[in-house]
């Protein structure tokens, strides 16, 4: 089976505490997009992870791979073997702050609970993934939404249009950590929004007043992103440039995907990667 791990955007991300665990609490809009990874998963075979695709040399070794942990975690909690041959095509950056791996681990659990016969009401997928990272409850939901608490309390978000995205990274990783080590500042109270914008202009205007509270931190570890917002915000047609998670990767807001793409070639720079995609409506 061949399923696509879409890119996972925070239009918008707040941080609103600090458990006394040292997590952050948030309050974000997520959505996804029709660029990801793409896995192509056999049953039936010993549990292998491997990787090709265009940043498939940044990936780990497969038993530190999310999706192998991933899967070993729900075999565990099914008390059943885990066999299954799992191809990674990665064609989204690493550590890019789109959730690439969340994502590849998301679809990479509901595709093998189908797979191995796991019901939810025998393994709770979005509790299980929350033991692997914040973003995979909103992944493994898959549909535009409101995270709040650490990533764990999900709410449908409002009906998005199909606006296009300029996915754009300088090439440089960023470790979600130490984007929240090095944030500084108090916290934020949530700001959502009810009303279902009609068009990208509109989706923009909403965002103008709902920043990103690890943009700063995000530029003291790695300053090019203030390079890649002032391409974006720059470029022809956009109407709104923002980082999204914690970085390094920002997204232009664009009428439409074809929009997104004709200002591709203002935005592109030596070793930069770029990408014009669409959110999934």
């Amino acid at each position: 089976m061949t399923v696509t791990a879409p890119a996972k955007i925070n239009l918008y991300l707040t941080i609103t505490g600090r458990r006394p665990d040292g997590l952050h609490l948030v309050d974000s809009l997520i959505t996804f997009t029709t660029q990801g990874d793409v896995l192509t998963i056999t049953p039936d075979r010993p549990l292998n992870v491997t990787c090709d695709g265009p940043f498939a040399a940044e990936m780990p070794l497969p038993y530190k791979n999310l999706v192998y942990l991933a899967a070993e975690r729900l075999a565990d909690a099914a008390g059943i073997s885990a066999r299954a041959e799992i191809n990674i095509t990665k064609n989204m950056p690493v550590a890019a702050g789109i959730g690439g791996g969340s994502s590849d681990a998301a679809v990479a659990l509901k595709t093998l609970a189908s797979m191995w016969g796991v019901s939810g009401s025998r393994v709770n997928l979005k509790k299980l993934g929350l033991s692997l990272g914040s973003d995979l409850p909103a992944c493994i939901y898959g549909e535009t939404c409101f995270a709040a608490g650490i990533g764990e309390k999900l709410t449908p978000g409002p009906t998005l249009p199909k606006v296009g995205l300029l996915l754009v990274n300088p090439g440089v990783a960023l470790v979600t950590e130490s984007v929240f080590g090095a944030r500084k500042g108090g916290f934020n109270p949530p700001y959502r929004f009810k009303r279902a914008p009609r068009h990208a202009a509109e989706l923009a205007a909403a965002l103008e007043h709902r920043g990103n509270d690890l943009t700063l931190s995000a530029l003291r570890l790695c300053p090019v992103i203030r390079d890649v917002l002032n391409a974006l915000k720059s470029a022809p047609g956009c109407h709104l440039g923002r980082m999204t998670g914690s970085g390094a990767t920002c997204f232009g807001v664009f009428d439409d995907k074809a929009a997104a793409e004709a200002a591709k070639a203002a935005v592109v720079r030596d070793g930069w990667w770029v990408e014009a995609t669409e959110i999934v409506v």
